[in-house]
């Protein structure tokens, strides 16, 4: 995974993450050509779910960039409490590992079922969603100890995290964005496909 700029623990395999070049981009067609439904109230509210997806995605990027910040404060000296860079993390990795839950047992097999020729696309999401999830096991184990002796150790993980969901959101919202405006589902929330929209917790 090569994410330029980006610092990696000895733990974060470096993989190549550039899937523009990828022969299995090429093997489904453009999201352009999938169906659309007919027009009405409905559609309407299903056609708004490609947008809730990238609402979903600027609210991670968002908070991890404020996670990542406090980490770069406290390493510079600033009084930041080792308790509120755990609560925050903590708040952050709760809030991604959910996204991707819901992802993964109902927003894939939904957008599986009706597009199956998305199931490549489905399937390499699912697989960094497990890459994910191992950098997210590793910095709640350095959050039970934060503090000068590690916080540099949890800055680089959180550094590697921002630049493989960068590109993971990316693809998904170039692949799958226009798939669910054409989807046509009934009584399936925006909250169950993505998890709950991120909000910021407050200040300590």
């Amino acid at each position: 995974m090569s994410h330029n700029g980006a610092r990696f623990s000895g733990h974060t395999p470096p993989v190549d993450r550039d899937r523009s070049d990828s022969p299995r981009s090429k093997d489904f067609p453009c999201l352009t050509t999938f169906p659309r439904p007919e027009t009405n109230r409905s559609v309407d509210r299903v056609r708004a779910l490609g947008r809730e997806l990238t609402e979903v995605h600027h609210d991670l990027r968002t908070e991890l960039r404020r996670v990542r910040g406090e980490f770069d404060r406290y390493l510079a000296g600033e009084e930041v409490p080792p308790t509120q860079l755990r609560t925050h993390c903590t708040a952050f990795c709760t809030a991604l590992t959910q996204h991707h839950t819901s992802e993964d047992t109902t927003a894939f097999p939904v957008l599986g079922n009706q597009f199956p020729e998305l199931a490549p696309v489905l399937a390499e999401l699912s697989a960094d969603h497990h890459l994910v999830a191992n950098i997210l096991r590793r910095l709640q184990q350095l959050l039970a100890e934060i503090g000068p002796d590690n916080a540099d150790t949890a800055k680089r993980e959180l550094d590697g995290l921002a630049a493989i969901l960068e590109s993971h959101f990316q693809w998904e919202e170039r692949r799958l964005v226009e798939a669910f405006d054409a989807l046509e589902i009934a009584a399936v929330t925006g909250e169950q496909l993505f998890g709950v929209t991120v909000c910021a917790p407050a200040e300590d």
